[in-house]
């Protein structure tokens, strides 16, 4: 059975689905004529009405929508001037300006792949990122900054001892926690303020940061949101388990710079893709982590079994 995939309408990849599911997902609107498809053996992506015939479907009606009427000629025309054939395409009453058809005619403006303004959706249902969810999506972010900052704190540390400042244990801490800080808050900031308004974590998971109305955050307030995240540090965590039981799953550091966690679906034209459980990522990495700390619990267990000991 051959393997689809398939762009959706920010020309995101998804797949691979079979072909059945394929044609289901254009039956509900999901994956439209114009959209790019791809399988094995094909060039390159081509619009789903390139391969109608293979798939056994009837792309919808493109320039056939278009009705042309007869225009009676222009009486004062010079009789040197040619004979119009007097054919129009008919004002677009049935179709509407790009209405279905309207993409495909010979009529259309040229178009091109830009980006998109932001458009937020708004009256619709919107479901809050839960506890966990965020938990995993910190976890996948943590292990990105932590091999990124030990990377560049290495590079740094080596060029300081390289210009006379020494080596030294103190001298690296230092050194790897200051870079820590900056690339933490440049990536968390840039991510959040970014079209997908999510780190990679995030993206992962399914969920974004927003502002309370839906709309994407600025740089200079995912700056704050981050530093606000070293107040839900301080007094034990707490600010971030505020998310757990808080009315709109808000931790501390969210409550100050106004912002929410939600499904990547929320406030957009697709609320019904919203999923309220965990989800796979999210499982396997909790999994992960729980492993991971009852591996560390046991280990330091053990230390102190041993020097209680010896």
């Amino acid at each position: 059975m051959t393997d689809w995939y398939y762009a959706d309408g920010r020309n995101t990849r998804h797949g691979p689905v079979t072909q059945t599911a394929l044609l289901q997902l254009r039956q509900d609107g999901i994956v439209g004529d114009g959209s790019l498809v791809w399988r094995d053996g094909l060039t390159g992506w081509q619009p789903f009405r390139e391969l109608a015939a293979e798939l056994g479907v009837t792309p919808a009606a493109g320039l056939e929508a278009w009705a042309l009427e007869p225009v009676a000629p222009v009486a004062t025309a010079a009789a040197s001037e040619p004979v119009d054939a007097g054919w129009r395409p008919l004002a677009a009453t049935a179709t509407g300006a790009g209405g279905p058809g309207y993409a495909d005619s010979p009529y259309a403006p040229p178009t091109a792949n830009v980006a998109r303004p932001d458009v937020v959706t708004r009256g619709g249902d919107v479901v809050l990122a839960g506890f966990l969810k965020r938990v995993a999506a910190y976890a996948i972010d943590a292990v990105i900054i932590g091999i990124a900052s030990a990377v560049v704190g290495w590079l740094i540390y080596e060029l300081l001892g390289v210009g006379g400042f020494g080596r030294g244990f103190w001298l690296e801490q230092a050194v790897l926690n200051a870079v820590s800080l900056v690339l933490s808050a440049l990536y968390f900031a840039w991510f959040h303020a970014a079209y997908a308004m999510a780190t990679p974590g995030k993206m992962a998971v399914g969920i974004k940061v927003v502002r309370l109305d839906g709309a994407r955050i600025s740089f200079l307030r995912g700056i704050g949101r981050y530093f606000a995240t070293i107040l839900s540090s301080l007094i034990l965590m707490i600010g971030f388990l505020m998310a757990g039981f808080t009315q709109r799953k808000q931790a501390l550091h969210d409550m100050v710079c106004d912002t929410l966690v939600v499904d990547r679906w929320a406030f957009t034209d697709r609320p019904e893709l919203q999923r309220r459980e965990l989800g796979t990522v999210t499982v396997v990495v909790l999994v992960l982590v729980g492993i991971l700390t009852g591996l560390g619990l046991l280990g330091l267990l053990a230390l102190v079994g041993f020097a209680a000991f010896s």
